[in-house]
Protein backbone atom coordinates (compact mmCIF):
# COMPACT_ATOMS: atom_id res chain seq x y z
CA UNK A 1 0.00 0.00 0.00
CA UNK A 2 1.37 3.43 -0.88
CA UNK A 3 2.08 6.07 1.74
CA UNK A 4 -0.69 8.18 0.19
CA UNK A 5 -3.21 5.35 0.71
CA UNK A 6 -1.95 4.85 4.26
CA UNK A 7 -2.43 8.54 4.97
CA UNK A 8 -5.97 8.53 3.50
CA UNK A 9 -6.84 5.45 5.57
CA UNK A 10 -5.37 7.08 8.68
CA UNK A 11 -7.31 10.28 8.02
CA UNK A 12 -10.56 8.34 7.63
CA UNK A 13 -10.00 6.54 10.93
CA UNK A 14 -8.84 9.73 12.62
CA UNK A 15 -11.88 11.66 11.48
CA UNK A 16 -14.15 8.89 12.63
CA UNK A 17 -12.69 8.88 16.13
CA UNK A 18 -11.53 12.46 16.64
CA UNK A 19 -14.90 14.23 16.39
CA UNK A 20 -16.94 13.16 19.41
CA UNK A 21 -19.27 16.17 19.67
CA UNK A 22 -21.20 16.16 16.38
CA UNK A 23 -24.52 17.82 17.37
CA UNK A 24 -26.28 15.47 14.94
CA UNK A 25 -28.30 13.94 17.77
CA UNK A 26 -29.59 17.19 19.21
CA UNK A 27 -32.97 16.63 17.55
CA UNK A 28 -33.54 13.30 19.28
CA UNK A 29 -32.25 10.96 16.58
CA UNK A 30 -29.07 8.97 16.25
CA UNK A 31 -27.22 7.30 13.41
CA UNK A 32 -27.02 3.55 12.92
CA UNK A 33 -24.12 1.65 11.39
CA UNK A 34 -25.82 1.46 7.99
CA UNK A 35 -26.12 5.27 7.77
CA UNK A 36 -29.82 5.40 8.61
CA UNK A 37 -31.16 7.40 11.54
CA UNK A 38 -33.61 6.40 14.24
CA UNK A 39 -35.08 8.01 17.33
CA UNK A 40 -33.08 7.75 20.54
CA UNK A 41 -36.04 6.10 22.27
CA UNK A 42 -36.45 3.36 19.64
CA UNK A 43 -36.40 -0.32 20.60
CA UNK A 44 -33.10 -0.73 18.77
CA UNK A 45 -31.38 2.07 20.67
CA UNK A 46 -32.78 0.70 23.94
CA UNK A 47 -31.16 -2.66 23.18
CA UNK A 48 -27.87 -1.05 22.14
CA UNK A 49 -27.83 1.00 25.35
CA UNK A 50 -28.53 -2.02 27.55
CA UNK A 51 -25.71 -3.99 25.92
CA UNK A 52 -23.37 -1.01 26.34
CA UNK A 53 -24.32 -0.77 30.04
CA UNK A 54 -23.71 -4.50 30.42
CA UNK A 55 -20.26 -4.18 28.86
CA UNK A 56 -19.45 -1.23 31.12
CA UNK A 57 -20.55 -3.14 34.22
CA UNK A 58 -18.31 -6.04 33.23
CA UNK A 59 -15.51 -3.48 32.90
CA UNK A 60 -16.20 -2.52 36.51
CA UNK A 61 -16.02 -6.18 37.56
CA UNK A 62 -12.67 -6.46 35.76
CA UNK A 63 -11.29 -3.77 38.10
CA UNK A 64 -11.53 -6.30 40.94
CA UNK A 65 -8.98 -8.94 41.93
CA UNK A 66 -10.20 -11.96 39.94
CA UNK A 67 -8.91 -15.46 39.21
CA UNK A 68 -6.95 -15.40 35.94
CA UNK A 69 -9.37 -17.76 34.16
CA UNK A 70 -12.36 -15.60 35.11
CA UNK A 71 -10.55 -12.44 33.99
CA UNK A 72 -9.73 -13.99 30.60
CA UNK A 73 -13.31 -15.15 30.13
CA UNK A 74 -14.73 -11.72 30.94
CA UNK A 75 -12.34 -9.98 28.57
CA UNK A 76 -13.56 -12.31 25.81
CA UNK A 77 -17.14 -11.46 26.78
CA UNK A 78 -16.41 -7.75 26.42
CA UNK A 79 -15.20 -8.34 22.85
CA UNK A 80 -18.31 -10.41 22.13
CA UNK A 81 -20.52 -7.64 23.45
CA UNK A 82 -18.91 -5.24 21.00
CA UNK A 83 -19.77 -7.73 18.25
CA UNK A 84 -23.32 -7.81 19.56
CA UNK A 85 -23.48 -4.01 19.61
CA UNK A 86 -22.30 -4.08 15.99
CA UNK A 87 -25.10 -6.44 15.09
CA UNK A 88 -27.66 -4.27 16.83
CA UNK A 89 -26.51 -1.10 15.06
CA UNK A 90 -26.67 -2.79 11.62
CA UNK A 91 -30.33 -3.75 11.01
CA UNK A 92 -30.62 -7.09 9.21
CA UNK A 93 -26.97 -8.03 9.83
CA UNK A 94 -26.06 -11.20 11.75
CA UNK A 95 -22.68 -10.76 13.46
CA UNK A 96 -22.90 -13.10 16.46
CA UNK A 97 -21.94 -16.73 15.83
CA UNK A 98 -23.07 -20.01 17.35
CA UNK A 99 -19.45 -20.58 18.41
CA UNK A 100 -19.64 -17.58 20.74
CA UNK A 101 -22.75 -19.04 22.41
CA UNK A 102 -21.09 -22.46 22.65
CA UNK A 103 -18.03 -20.89 24.30
CA UNK A 104 -20.23 -19.40 27.03
CA UNK A 105 -21.92 -22.75 27.56
CA UNK A 106 -18.50 -24.39 27.94
CA UNK A 107 -17.38 -21.74 30.43
CA UNK A 108 -20.57 -22.15 32.45
CA UNK A 109 -20.02 -25.89 32.63
CA UNK A 110 -16.35 -25.46 33.54
CA UNK A 111 -16.92 -22.88 36.28
CA UNK A 112 -19.96 -24.68 37.72
CA UNK A 113 -18.24 -28.08 37.91
CA UNK A 114 -16.67 -27.56 41.35
CA UNK A 115 -19.52 -25.61 42.93
CA UNK A 116 -21.81 -27.39 45.38
CA UNK A 117 -25.35 -28.13 44.23
CA UNK A 118 -27.76 -25.33 45.01
CA UNK A 119 -30.49 -26.34 47.46
CA UNK A 120 -31.64 -22.83 48.41
CA UNK A 121 -32.09 -19.50 46.68
CA UNK A 122 -29.12 -17.19 47.14
CA UNK A 123 -28.93 -13.46 47.72
CA UNK A 124 -26.85 -11.31 45.35
CA UNK A 125 -24.00 -10.42 47.67
CA UNK A 126 -21.08 -11.72 49.65
CA UNK A 127 -17.77 -10.39 48.40
CA UNK A 128 -17.56 -7.22 46.32
CA UNK A 129 -16.61 -9.09 43.09
CA UNK A 130 -19.51 -11.52 43.57
CA UNK A 131 -21.95 -8.66 44.16
CA UNK A 132 -20.74 -6.92 40.99
CA UNK A 133 -21.12 -10.19 39.04
CA UNK A 134 -24.74 -10.35 40.22
CA UNK A 135 -25.28 -6.73 39.19
CA UNK A 136 -23.90 -7.62 35.75
CA UNK A 137 -26.30 -10.59 35.66
CA UNK A 138 -29.32 -8.37 36.26
CA UNK A 139 -28.19 -5.95 33.55
CA UNK A 140 -27.77 -8.91 31.18
CA UNK A 141 -31.37 -9.94 31.91
CA UNK A 142 -32.55 -6.39 31.18
CA UNK A 143 -30.57 -6.37 27.93
CA UNK A 144 -32.17 -9.67 27.01
CA UNK A 145 -35.66 -8.24 27.62
CA UNK A 146 -34.84 -5.26 25.40
CA UNK A 147 -33.61 -7.57 22.68
CA UNK A 148 -36.76 -9.71 22.90
CA UNK A 149 -38.91 -6.58 22.47
CA UNK A 150 -36.78 -5.52 19.48
CA UNK A 151 -36.93 -9.04 18.00
CA UNK A 152 -40.74 -8.92 18.11
CA UNK A 153 -40.62 -5.87 15.83
CA UNK A 154 -37.44 -6.50 13.81
CA UNK A 155 -35.99 -10.03 13.91
CA UNK A 156 -32.50 -10.49 15.39
CA UNK A 157 -30.25 -13.48 14.92
CA UNK A 158 -30.85 -16.49 17.16
CA UNK A 159 -27.20 -16.39 18.24
CA UNK A 160 -27.54 -12.79 19.48
CA UNK A 161 -30.52 -13.58 21.68
CA UNK A 162 -29.09 -16.86 22.97
CA UNK A 163 -25.75 -15.23 23.77
CA UNK A 164 -27.22 -12.76 26.25
CA UNK A 165 -29.33 -15.49 27.85
CA UNK A 166 -26.25 -17.70 28.35
CA UNK A 167 -24.24 -14.75 29.62
CA UNK A 168 -26.67 -14.09 32.45
CA UNK A 169 -26.39 -17.77 33.45
CA UNK A 170 -22.59 -17.53 33.39
CA UNK A 171 -22.63 -14.39 35.52
CA UNK A 172 -24.79 -16.13 38.13
CA UNK A 173 -22.24 -18.95 38.28
CA UNK A 174 -19.40 -16.43 38.51
CA UNK A 175 -21.11 -14.74 41.47
CA UNK A 176 -21.00 -18.06 43.32
CA UNK A 177 -17.45 -18.83 42.19
CA UNK A 178 -16.16 -15.40 43.19
CA UNK A 179 -17.60 -15.74 46.68
CA UNK A 180 -15.64 -18.97 47.09
CA UNK A 181 -12.51 -17.37 45.65
CA UNK A 182 -12.93 -14.67 48.32
CA UNK A 183 -13.23 -17.21 51.14
CA UNK A 184 -17.02 -17.13 51.50
CA UNK A 185 -19.89 -19.36 50.54
CA UNK A 186 -23.23 -18.45 49.06
CA UNK A 187 -25.38 -15.90 50.87
CA UNK A 188 -28.52 -17.94 51.41
CA UNK A 189 -32.04 -16.54 51.38
CA UNK A 190 -33.93 -17.29 54.59
CA UNK A 191 -37.62 -17.62 53.84
CA UNK A 192 -39.73 -15.48 56.14
CA UNK A 193 -36.66 -14.17 57.97
CA UNK A 194 -38.35 -10.87 58.88
CA UNK A 195 -41.96 -11.98 58.78
CA UNK A 196 -42.25 -11.99 62.57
Amino acid sequence: MSSENNMQDSERKGNRLSKIVTRTGDGGTTGLGDGSRTTKDSLRIDAIGEVDELNSSIGLLLCEDLPARVRAALLDVQHDLFDLGGELCLPGMAVMKDAQVARLEGLAEEFNADLPMLKEFILPGGTRPAAIAHLCRTIARRAERSMVRLNNAEPLSDAARRYVNRLSDLLFILGRLLNRAGGRGDVLWQKGKNAG
